[in-house]
């Protein structure tokens, strides 16, 4: 049955095409046949070494319309903090108690948040929470003193982005149910922001293929020069 779905949804994309970024969004959500409202999600390679510390590419986006999802903050934080982090709709807050719930198994969050102060107690889950990509980093703007408008932000629909080892950065802009439109706009907001996390060591062409797809979906290349001069 998946197999039949997935040759049907492939109907009508030239593996060989490069497609502007309205039609490839365009034919993802098409191809998005499942049941369930499936993610849209983009992968891309760049022209690095990600062997090289410093041709590492890494950062984050708000997209302008989010993730289309609930997000689940948790932030660790102690006094005041705690209650900035509670009052902005943080979804769980604390310190040592979160400690011990995450190392028992629990994970029931998507994003976590940090003040400086509490860092020393997060490094007790980091090797729970960084293989997952939970560990709070000053990279992203996930470990701050400015708990509620990154509470707000994470919310809203923040997108953290990392190079794997292969030099391939894989990101989810949306569901299915958002749209074309708002879908294409997230992802230029995400272009833009890669775009900016380009290394000042990286040389030749930096942005070398890109694809988009729903979950269960075929991959839908994309026109690259076209894609970065419209998030330009």
């Amino acid at each position: 049955m998946a197999n039949k779905r997935f040759n049907k949804a492939s109907e009508g994309i030239d593996s060989t095409e490069r497609y502007s970024i309205e039609k490839a969004v365009e034919m993802a959500v098409n191809s998005a046949t499942a049941k369930f409202d499936e993610s849209i999600d983009v992968a891309v390679r760049l022209g690095i070494d990600p062997k090289q510390s410093d041709q590492q590419v890494r950062g984050a986006v708000a997209l302008p319309h989010g993730l289309g999802k609930a997000v689940r903050v948790l932030v660790f934080a102690k006094g005041p903090k705690e209650k900035e982090a509670l009052d902005a709709g943080a979804d769980f807050v604390g310190s040592d108690e979160l400690v011990t719930k995450i190392n028992g198994g629990w994970l029931d969050f998507d994003k976590a948040i940090a003040t400086p102060d509490m860092m020393a107690t997060v490094s007790k889950v980091a090797k729970v929470l960084g293989p997952r990509g939970l560990m709070p980093n000053p990279k992203v703007g996930t470990v701050t003193m400015n708990v509620a408008d990154t509470v707000k932000a994470e919310k809203r629909g923040k997108l953290d982005f990392r190079v794997d080892k292969a030099g391939i950065i894989h990101a989810g802009i949306g569901r299915k149910s958002m749209g074309a439109e708002k879908l294409k706009e997230n992802l230029q907001a995400f272009i833009g922001a890669v775009i900016k996390a380009k290394p000042a060591t990286s040389k030749g062409v930096y942005f070398q293929k890109m694809s988009i797809s729903s979950t269960m979906g075929p991959g839908i290349k994309v026109d690259i020069g076209q894609a970065q001069a419209d998030a330009t």
